[in-house]
């Protein structure tokens, strides 16, 4: 639910569209999980503009590869 576009957070909330945009501007990769989506029938389409729908295998992938990672 982190990466659907266009929510609109009460005063003093982070808003997760705006803090993924310089990530997203710097050629970063924001996935949102798959399996979640299709749970709460979240569509490409709602997600924020450059989030991809993302898998199991590519977690897994990325996890072994980097250093650090953020769960939100």
């Amino acid at each position: 639910m982190c990466a659907k576009s266009g929510q609109i957070t009460p005063q003093g909330a982070y808003n997760i569209e705006t803090m993924f945009k310089p990530i997203l501007g710097n050629r970063g990769v924001v996935a949102a999980c798959g399996t979640c989506m299709e749970s709460r029938g979240i569509t490409k389409e709602l997600l924020i503009e450059g989030v991809a729908k993302g898998t199991w295998d590519e977690l897994a992938d990325w996890t072994l590869w980097c250093d650090k990672t953020v769960n939100l």
